[in-house]
């Protein structure tokens, strides 16, 4: 049985934590010059390949809302909707400077020229790090891709460009402060 000074202290802290996960739960808000949250997005940002003719370009992306805590910032696009079983990773970058609120307009190019220094992009879905646009198949339904940035406790997370998305994913998963995500949707 606990005392009554015990359990107060379990509920305060119980509590704290809740407040903590609640200003968390708001999270980072992301936005790109290129669409909106929910909109179609562009022929400029779609892959250039397996019968997609797109201009495979990394949309700009900002965010603001990074926790004072923040080492590192890591960026990922992932389609949920592909039709693998475990979606598809279509660019993944981590060890951004925690003071990154930006990435430029082809940021996403495979030799990482418009990343800041330290940023690694580990090898997508496509095989290769780098930016790689949507691309879903012919005739399947709208594709949601989700461009999640993350603020990071650990100022690198132990990645090279060979890493897999699930190898970042692992380490963000337990390295997360906060995070929040911009919604592009692709048909074709």
């Amino acid at each position: 049985m606990y005392t009554a000074k015990q359990r107060n202290a379990w509920v305060l802290g119980a509590l704290l934590a809740t407040a903590a996960v609640a200003a968390n739960a708001a999270g980072l808000k992301v936005t790109s010059a290129q669409f909106a949250d929910g909109d179609y997005i562009a022929n400029q940002q779609v892959f250039a390949g397996f019968g997609c003719k797109g201009g495979n370009i990394s949309p700009a992306l900002t965010w603001s809302g990074v926790p004072a805590g923040a080492k590192s910032i890591a960026v990922t696009v992932y389609d949920p909707d592909a039709p693998t079983g475990s979606g598809w990773w279509h660019w993944v970058v981590a060890n951004l400077p925690a003071n990154t609120r930006q990435l430029a307009l082809g940021a996403g190019a495979a030799d990482g020229a418009k990343l800041p220094e330290g940023a690694v992009q580990v090898r997508t879905d496509f095989g290769k790090p780098g930016y790689g646009g949507p691309c879903p198949p012919p005739g399947d339904h709208p594709h949601r891709y989700l461009f999640t940035v993350y603020a990071v406790d650990m100022a690198s997370l132990p990645v090279n460009a060979e890493s897999s998305p699930a190898l970042v994913g692992f380490y963000l998963n337990f390295h997360t402060l906060a995070k929040g995500s911009l919604m592009g949707l692709y048909k074709r």
